[in-house]
């Protein structure tokens, strides 16, 4: 096959810009699984100043190189309401401008980097045991492929700039700057990563195929298939964090449509923003995202009122009761029948990760409504728990396969692992919320910050674990496994310093002692009965030994 040929070329092209969004997505892997903890509590800890809010979105963006993951984090803790709404959007703001940041950096390099990061990378990833230094390796490694990818893409583009085909298709995409945009904004949301699609947009420019009147449209689309990926995933989350997703959807999204609608009417000179088209390009998005949050924070609290007053809860008028994933006709056929038993653990698992995200704030003021809906919840985990148990029985009397008989016996310790932890949510830790309330006592400022910290923690991991559940990903469950060590040398580290502060004879903590200590312990439990899940995957592919984790690995 001559090198001409437009396979060849569509194969080199595909695969570098397939190149370019794996690396994208393996930098945030690895800074998700080395430093989630740390990211997450910077997060939680913006303050309520917008200004630092929006900085400390900003400097998570940069770390995770994705606005979308920012804004899942921030979802989350708006959902559990330990963030306040204009605090979350101002975050949100300011992960948009640190996305923009990212791909400034990532297209300013020098040659001899690539081959430095790929050798420091491997040797960290393969020559550590620390988790950290593994998941810094991995960052490492992704970094060095992101350029490798977009020298690929350079490579393989450069017939396209004498292609008069090419040309014309390019040429109306610069008179068509509404379609660029659509473009722009269809593969940022397809590949879910407005980094990667402005990364490959800027380098086609750079080559000179994509005029910059393209480029511009379809970087500003990106910006607005970015924010619909993050609508997307969270549309399901809680009414406060719907309504932080949705504005940011609306300023960036719509000043996107505007800042194109400006630049065709008035036809600014874009020769200002830079000396090349792709520097005119990058610079152009870096611009309208700063403008963006130069703007929009001083307003963050009226514009979420009046988002506020546009999204509501849905109404009620006619409910669906959650359908059982158990169908018994399935049971004649085993396999799926345990992906049904599966399927209705993991609705165990989401019942508890929303029992857990709900129960926390009840220690900082109690609700009646609330907490009966955790104990509504419970109670129907304990159903489903006893229904998933009875079908399970049922598959085994009807196999005599060992497989199925030791897939089922899984499934049934996960069941009961799960119920285990809404126990501990449930009884422990709403009873400790209770009797904070009714001694009218607080934890001291240190110990709630404590408290507040180890919980989000174990929300974290109760997360990894469902994730774990639906992908069955040994890596991930190694990662799992793992926290739970963490978590256990976590909780005895706060119990230290709870007694440290008992020394010093501080009233809250005399006061709070045990409702401290045993909020902890009962954390702790419910990290642990979340984790087992990861247990029967590892012990498929060898990872397990009979006390703990083997070492190395992938």
């Amino acid at each position: 096959m001559p090198e001409t040929s437009p396979l060849l070329f569509v194969l080199h092209v595909a695969g570098a810009a397939a190149l370019l969004i794996w690396a994208v997505r393996l930098v945030r892997t690895g800074v998700e699984r080395g430093w989630s903890v740390p990211l997450r509590r910077l997060l939680r800890r913006g303050g309520d100043n917008r200004l630092a809010a929006a900085l400390t979105g900003m400097a998570a963006a940069i770390g995770l190189q994705s606005a979308t993951a920012v804004a899942i984090l921030t979802s989350n803790f708006l959902a559990a309401g330990t963030l306040a709404g204009t605090t979350g959007l101002a975050i949100l703001l300011g992960a948009d401008l640190g996305s923009a940041i990212v791909a400034q950096i990532l297209l300013s390099r020098a040659d001899w980097l690539v081959p430095v990061l790929l050798v420091a990378g491997v040797a960290l990833f393969l020559r550590t045991r620390s988790r950290d230094y593994r998941m810094a390796g991995r960052v490492l490694i992704g970094l060095a492929l992101i350029f490798v990818s977009l020298t690929m893409i350079r490579t393989a583009t450069e017939p396209l700039a004498d292609s008069p085909g090419v040309a014309a298709v390019m040429a109306y995409l610069a008179r068509d700057p509404l379609t660029a945009f659509v473009i722009g904004a269809g593969f940022a949301w397809a590949v879910l990563s407005s980094v990667a699609a402005v990364l490959l947009f800027v380098t086609l420019a750079a080559q000179g195929i994509l005029p910059v009147t393209a480029g511009v449209a379809m970087v500003l689309g990106a910006n607005l298939g970015g924010t619909i990926t993050a609508w997307m995933l969270a549309s399901r989350t809680a009414l406060p964090a719907r309504r932080a997703v949705i504005a940011n959807l609306v300023l960036r999204g719509g000043g996107a449509a505007l800042a194109l609608f400006a630049l065709v009417a008035l036809a600014p000179p874009l020769e200002l923003l830079g000396a090349t088209p792709a520097r005119q390009v990058i610079n152009l998005h870096l611009a309208f995202n700063l403008a963006l949050a130069t703007l929009a924070l001083p307003f963050v609290g009226p514009i979420l009122a009046l988002v506020s007053a546009w999204v509501h809860e849905p109404a009620e008028a006619a409910s669906l009761a959650r359908a059982s994933a158990l169908d018994p006709a399935a049971l004649a056929e085993p396999k799926r029948a345990l992906a049904c038993a599966s399927r209705e653990v993991l609705q165990m698992g989401e019942a508890v990760e929303a029992m857990l995200r709900t129960v926390l704030p009840l220690y900082a003021g109690w609700n009646d409504a609330v907490a009966d809906a955790i104990r509504a919840k419970e109670a129907e985990v304990d159903r489903m728990h006893i229904a998933i148990k009875l079908y399970l029985a049922k598959l085994q009397r009807g196999t005599s396969d060992e497989e199925v008989t030791t897939q089922a016996l899984e499934r049934a310790d996960m069941a009961v692992n799960l119920e285990s932890a809404g126990n501990a949510i449930a009884d422990t830790m709403l009873g400790l919320a209770r009797r904070l309330d009714q001694t009218g006592t607080a934890f001291s400022e240190s110990g709630w910050a404590e408290i507040r910290d180890f919980h989000d923690r174990v929300l974290a991991n109760v997360q990894a674990a469902l994730n774990v559940l639906m992908t069955m990903n040994p890596d991930a469950a190694r990662a799992l496994v793992e926290e739970k060590d963490r978590v256990r040398d976590v909780e005895l580290a706060l119990q230290r310093s709870h007694l440290d502060r008992l020394k010093l004879g501080l009233a809250e903590s005399i006061e709070t002692s045990n409702i401290h200590q045993e909020t902890l312990r009962a954390l702790k439990q419910v990290n642990s009965a979340l984790t087992m899940v990861a247990y029967p995957i590892l012990s498929e592919t060898g990872d397990l030994l009979s006390s703990r984790l083997t070492r190395g690995g992938a």
